[in-house]
């Protein structure tokens, strides 16, 4: 009875939304919308975790809606029931903190009603099992996720970020309304039965690939398909920005995985995972270095989910890689990191994003020049950022190390495959994915220390409070998760297994609860292991010990004084290190490659009072090459066209009479 109990949950956000238009501005009306969406989140939690870990068959479910022909079918098996619990734990976490940051919202009536709605379509995505119902959950939850966007229209920025987001979302769409035109075939079965039922030959099956990329892919954003993510993710309030980014985007790659993995069945040809692997090595290195150069805090996190996307379709293309050789237990291993990637990006990102909207909410600022110094005021956020920030880094012990490390393993397997394309590929991206956990590791050092240490730079970081307790709640309650994820991440492991076998022909990885000291061995013990739990003790014995060494063994006759300044004592916040400062480097060894990065340098002769000037010039050569010109031409193409309105009714009826000889023309040809 899950099913049917987790569709009629569906129900109360819906409700929630409609009394959220009525009461917006009621006092308290964010504290009642958000505790609602809260409860029914944990619930729906609670449902698709226990399914995932107990249930064996999925539950199917058809009502008489939709199509008439067709109605609308709902089905929860593994791979949905997995993907339920990551929307609703990131549900129940941002609803959380924003029982407190809603209270701070400037337009609340544009916000509530569309928050429930957007984690109501979310799930209706997962739960759908036709191709009109999915589609339609599809629309649902972009159009209320734009409207989160547009919360803040008055802003010309977040205007223009709404407008690119819609635009993205339409295309998106159309790709995978056109992928499901094929999977039906000429028969029109479009309930996932059906289709999975049906066979389609290797040319159309490679046709639903390219599809399913550009549909899933732009809205997860695939490289060159992110381009609206930086935009829209930054421009919705930050608990939304957490869904969005933390959320959102795994529903996309839930809907790639149940196009690909599910309904094609098993890849027919092994270039599949060439291009899905290429094209996921690309988007990780890209979507770091974009993220380096960023200042505004939400932006450099946005940039970050395009690099966590990649890394996640590293390890799908992978997968299908080793499928096509018949390697499932390789498969299996490509497919766990994969998963458990999902899993802790949507923990680790949830919590920066969170983190960074508790620093707004203090200082009304996400401009990191205009931080510094919050780890005075701002303890325990600077804190729970810290344990985020290390985690999308990949440090040990906490959960992004270990499917970074997972995938790694599946990349020292690829020497296994046959053909000598991958032989050459697969080590290709695993370079681009260690670069890109280096620079991950760099692009927060800069981000945490630039707003969170050194010394305020602005007046409204002096002036920053601590956040309020059910911000810090929602905070720790996923600085929690990350670290228990990564010190037992054999648990993690053993809960992903029914989806992985779901996805590949029933094999999955050995089991790892009964592993002495709860070892995460991925293939066989004397390749490869990891025990979290080990490494935790380990650092926290040898913290603790030369913690104790230095302070007892040291010579009391030490003299103290000021650190050393470079001979400039004074404490004037512009002698800091900055956020352009930490990317200098990078944006040299890189910039003029990626960025076309440009720096001019006004130096005045000696005498001159003139001020020296130091310039940068970024560009986005995807943008400015790729949709800047669709977009000039589109404008130049339907200005021409607008002397149409204009036209006489004669005229009018010409054009339409000249239309229809053309159509008709047309049918005789084409019989």
């Amino acid at each position: 009875m899950s099913l049917p109990l987790l569709l009629g949950l569906l129900l109360i956000p819906l409700a929630a939304s409609v009394y959220a238009v009525a009461a917006a501005r009621q006092p308290d009306c964010s504290r009642r919308v958000y505790g609602v969406t809260l409860a029914v989140a944990a619930t729906g939690l609670g449902i698709a975790l226990a399914h995932l870990l107990t249930a064996s068959t999925p539950e199917t479910l058809k009502l008489p809606l939709g199509l008439p022909w067709l109605g609308a079918h709902f089905r929860l098996d593994a791979l949905a029931a997995f993907f339920l619990i990551v929307v609703n734990l990131g549900g129940a976490v941002a609803s959380l903190f924003a029982l407190g940051y809603g209270q701070h919202e400037k337009a609340p009536e544009r916000v509530l009603p569309f928050f429930p709605a957007f984690l109501a379509g979310m799930n209706l995505v997962l739960l759908a099992d036709d191709a009109f119902s999915f589609l339609f959950a599809w629309e649902f939850m972009s159009l209320s996720s734009w409207a989160l966007v547009m919360a803040h229209h008055q802003d010309p920025a977040n205007a223009r970020a709404g407008y690119l987001y819609l635009v993205m979302a339409c295309f998106g769409t159309l790709a995978l309304l056109l992928a499901f035109g094929l999977l039906a075939g000429t028969s029109g079965g479009y309930d996932f039965d059906t289709v999975r039922a049906s066979a389609i030959t290797p040319g159309f099956a490679a046709l639903v690939l390219a599809l399913a990329l550009l549909g899933a892919g732009s809205k997860a954003g695939l490289v060159p398909l992110h381009v609206w993510l930086p935009l829209a993710h930054p421009a919705a309030p930050s608990h939304v920005s957490a869904l969005m980014s933390g959320v959102m985007t795994k529903v996309a790659v839930y809907g790639f995985i149940r196009i690909v993995f599910d309904l094609l069945g098993e890849p027919v040809l092994w270039w599949w995972g060439g291009l899905v692997l290429a094209l996921g090595g690309i988007t990780a290195v890209l979507g770091v270095l974009y993220a380096l150069m960023q200042h505004d805090l939400k932006r450099l996190l946005a940039y970050h989910t395009v690099e966590n996307i990649g890394i996640i379709f590293i390890g799908l293309g992978l997968a299908l890689a080793f499928q096509a050789n018949l390697m499932y237990a390789s498969a299996a291993l490509a497919l766990t990191a994969a998963l458990f990637h999902i899993l802790n990006h949507s923990l680790f990102k949830s919590l920066l994003f969170l983190g960074t909207g508790a620093v707004l909410t203090a200082t009304g600022e996400r401009d990191m020049e205009k931080l510094g110094g919050l780890i005075h005021p701002m303890p325990w956020t600077a804190l729970a950022f810290l344990i985020g920030a290390a985690a999308i880094s990949a440090l040990p012990p906490l959960n992004g190390f270990v499917s970074e490390w997972l995938t790694f393993q599946a990349i020292l397997i690829s020497p296994e495959l046959p053909q000598w394309l991958l032989k050459f590929l697969v080590p290709a991206v695993g370079a681009l994915l260690a670069l890109s956990a280096a620079l991950a590791a760099a692009c927060f050092v800069k981000a945490f220390g630039i707003t969170f240490l050194g010394r305020a730079r602005s007046p409204a970081a002096t002036q920053a409070r601590e956040t309020d307790r059910y911000s810090l709640a929602a905070l720790f309650v996923l600085a929690a998760l990350c670290l228990l994820a990564g010190i037992l991440p054999g648990l993690v492991v053993d809960g992903l297994a029914p989806v992985v076998s779901l996805l590949n022909g029933g094999a999955r990885l050995i089991p790892q609860h009964h592993q002495p000291w709860l070892t995460l061995v991925p293939v066989v013990d004397v390749k490869s292991t990891y025990n979290g739990l080990l490494v935790l003790l380990f650092m926290a014995l040898s913290g603790t010990t030369a913690a104790v060494l230095i302070h007892r063994l040291a010579s009391s006759a030490v003299r103290r004084g000021p650190a050393w300044d470079c001979g400039f004592p004074d404490a004037n916040p512009a002698f800091q290190y900055t956020a352009g400062s930490f990317a200098q480097p990078i944006r040299r060894v890189f910039g003029s490659v990626v960025f076309q990065a440009r720096e001019r340098v006004f130096m005045p002769p000696p005498g001159d009072l003139r001020p020296a000037r130091f310039k940068i010039e970024l560009h986005d050569p995807i943008w400015e090459r790729g949709y800047a010109p669709i977009a000039h031409a589109v404008v130049a193409v339907s200005t021409r066209f607008n002397y149409l309105q204009y036209l006489t009714i004669r005229r009018y009826l010409s054009v339409v009479f000249g239309a229809l000889v053309l159509l008709l023309l047309g049918m005789v040809l084409w019989r």
